[in-house]
């Protein structure tokens, strides 16, 4: 992993090179991105098989992109009593979860004595991209799909990649299934999204897309904004951990090396401590456990490019830091950790103290998983149950309330010379 201490004569510098660096803005991902993109939009599912062909080797028909149900009963009868156990213990933390925030209708009287308020809608129609390749998760259909399912949305679509084969993972399947999707295609990568956005002649487009993915999904996700609404942009998995020396060294290395184990390349993981002792111990501790575990080659690719262990000043130093990173999961093992995770703003989710790793936000403690990565966590929050909904504002005035608008409309009205403006609502008071 890359050091750098607060005492080096660049620290500065070199600080603000690793708080630029984000997969999400490389401009050469985001053009063959959009290739991908226009392609979808010009030969619809011609450019699905192609493309699903090429990337993940398999050559279907437009017939073969939908599961049937057949495989999805197939999927079921295949799970394992620990597999329906573990489904079921991490459905029920995240749709209990969602259900608590769920956004409900409100009414209240304004000052004219109208009624105004918001009524909450489920969309429809939905698409929940769900990362399939080297490690098909499974536990994302749960953090998405339940979500979709407890807003009330009718048709929850899913999109995953498929195997060289044409297959889908029999575990994500069955989780896909159980969580409330309603159709599922063998399809990845931005030409998923484009695919859901859009439509084609066998994937009719959605309200709105939710789901991580790659570089490539996220940068198209950005690139269709507008032809459809986007949840938020979560690509390749990061965690900051913020420790002093109270920390367990093993746990922090453990840590980190999970959230690198994705495959990408593209992982970012951070340390920062104001304790060298703590920051050596780390050290020590990920050389001790890399090479135990089954995708060192990935983990090591990602703690090259973008794995860092920082030494900081002070712990405010350290908050400060992650305010400008804005992790996507951080977890804060200091002493007053609740405290000092207050002035934590940006991070899309904080594990308070040594026995909360990020792992089981992974999976099974009830928020969505689905985070604000590359530092979008500035701007955006993570997935949750009231994205599922349609804010709609609501407006009753009677004969009365609407006279005591009159003097404001009117005003309003003659200041922006809209004269019709004014009109529509004095009309209503003239006469009778």
């Amino acid at each position: 992993m890359n050091v750098l201490r607060h005492t080096d004569a660049d620290f500065a510098g070199r600080l603000a090179q690793l708080a630029a660096a984000s997969s999400l803005f490389d401009p050469a991902i985001e053009q063959r991105a959009r290739d991908i993109v226009e392609a979808v939009r010009t030969r619809g599912d011609a450019a699905l098989l192609e493309f699903t062909e090429r990337f993940d080797g398999a050559k279907l028909t437009a017939e073969q992109l939908a599961v049937t149900s057949a495989e999805s009963f197939a999927a079921s009868v295949r799970a394992d009593d620990a597999l329906r156990a573990a489904v079921t213990e991490a459905e029920k933390n995240i749709a209990a979860f969602a259900r608590k925030s769920r956004r409900k209708n409100w009414r209240m009287k304004n000052s004219h004595g109208a009624t105004v308020g918001e009524k909450f809608d489920p969309f429809q129609r939905v698409g929940i991209y769900i990362p399939g390749g080297t490690a098909p998760l499974a536990s994302t259909a749960l953090m998405t799909i339940t979500l979709a399912k407890v807003a009330g949305c009718r048709e929850i679509v899913v999109c995953t990649p498929c195997g060289r084969d044409g297959s889908i993972n029999s575990a994500l399947l069955f989780a896909a299934r159980a969580a409330g999707a309603t159709e599922i295609y063998r399809l990845g990568g931005a030409q998923a999204i484009a695919a859901l956005a859009l439509g084609t002649a066998t994937i009719r487009r959605v309200q709105k897309i939710f789901g991580p993915g790659n570089a490539y999904v996220v940068a198209a996700k950005r690139l269709l904004f507008g032809h459809v609404a986007i949840d938020l942009l979560p690509g390749p998995s990061e965690v900051l951990v913020l420790a002093d020396d109270t920390a367990d060294a093993k746990f922090a290395a453990a840590d980190l090396l999970a959230q690198a184990e994705h495959g990408s390349g593209h992982e970012r993981v951070w340390l920062v401590t104001p304790s060298a002792k703590f920051l050596k111990a780390v050290q020590k501790e990920i050389a001790r456990q890399l090479p135990k575990l089954s995708r060192r080659e990935f983990i090591q690719r990602a703690l090259d490019a973008n794995g860092w262990l920082i030494q900081v000043k002070s712990l405010a130093d350290g908050v400060a830091l992650v305010n400008r990173l804005a992790p996507e999961h951080c977890e804060v093992t200091t002493r007053g950790a609740r405290e000092l995770s207050q002035g934590i703003v940006t991070a899309g989710a904080i594990f308070l103290g040594n026995y909360s790793p990020t792992v089981l936000g992974d999976y099974v403690a009830g928020p969505s998983h689905t985070l604000p990565t590359g530092g979008a966590g500035a701007s955006f929050a993570g997935l949750t149950v009231d994205q599922f909904q349609r804010r709609t504002s609501v407006v009753e005035y009677t004969k009365p309330s609407l006279k005591k608008a009159l003097g404001a409309v009117r005003k309003f009205a003659e200041l922006e010379g809209l004269d019709a403006h004014g009109r529509s609502a004095t009309i209503r008071t003239e006469g009778k």
